[in-house]
């Protein structure tokens, strides 16, 4: 009995009306703790590859660090800070990670060449001006003559192929038909049992009597 008074209590307390009490609590937050932790990780022992550090003061705000090695076996460290207007990192030892490789001298020359002809392209077709593009070194016109030329033999060669193959087809199709016209004629009519021999002529008898 007393169980049973127990859990109509909590029931009850369960579906109490609230509505009453504000979104807004007025109840002070329990001021934050200090606090601190390190740590270390390794993927192999005796090699350690990351290490987190973090503290917090009395005010809520919140100083960390923390570094690993990237598959380039750089080490890259990040230093945070989080308080009441958000998280703020910082990178370290990243340069690297976000310059791109500079250009050799070949390299240079040959995107400025790039770059004047393609802005002299441009400006001639804004101005419907022909512009005379560079002319094939004589390797790049053997090159293209030599492709040519294989191009037409091999397209010569796909041509022979189909006409001996529609000759072939042709040739069987007329064969086929002079053979089906062959066994047409070469058919002959059935010959006539014994049985239907003397029917026809017991037929022929009785029609001669009458």
């Amino acid at each position: 009995m007393k169980h049973i008074i127990l859990t109509i209590a909590f029931i009850n307390i369960c579906l109490a009306d609230v509505s009453y009490v504000s979104e807004n609590s007025t109840t002070p937050l329990p001021p934050p703790k200090p606090y601190s932790f390190q740590y270390e990780a390794e993927r192999h022992p005796g090699y350690i590859d990351r290490v987190h550090q973090e503290t917090g003061d009395e005010h809520g705000i919140i100083h960390g660090r923390y570094s690993y090695i990237d598959p380039k076996h750089k080490v890259r460290t990040v230093e945070y800070t989080a308080d009441k207007n958000g998280f703020h990192p910082a990178l370290i030892n990243f340069e690297d990670a976000f310059t791109q490789p500079a250009d050799s001298e070949a390299v240079r020359l040959a995107k400025e060449k790039h770059f004047r002809l393609y802005h002299r392209i441009a400006e001639a077709n804004a101005h419907n001006i022909s512009v005379n593009l560079p002319r094939d070194s004589a390797s790049v016109a053997k090159a293209k003559n030599r492709h040519n030329e294989l191009y037409h033999r091999i397209a010569e060669q796909h041509a022979a192929i189909a006409a001996q193959r529609e000759a072939e087809r042709r040739t069987y199709e007329a064969t086929s038909v002079a053979n089906d016209a062959t066994m047409g004629m070469n058919i002959k009519k059935p010959v006539l049992g014994m049985q239907e021999v003397a029917c026809g002529r017991n037929q022929s008898s009785i029609t001669g009597s009458g």
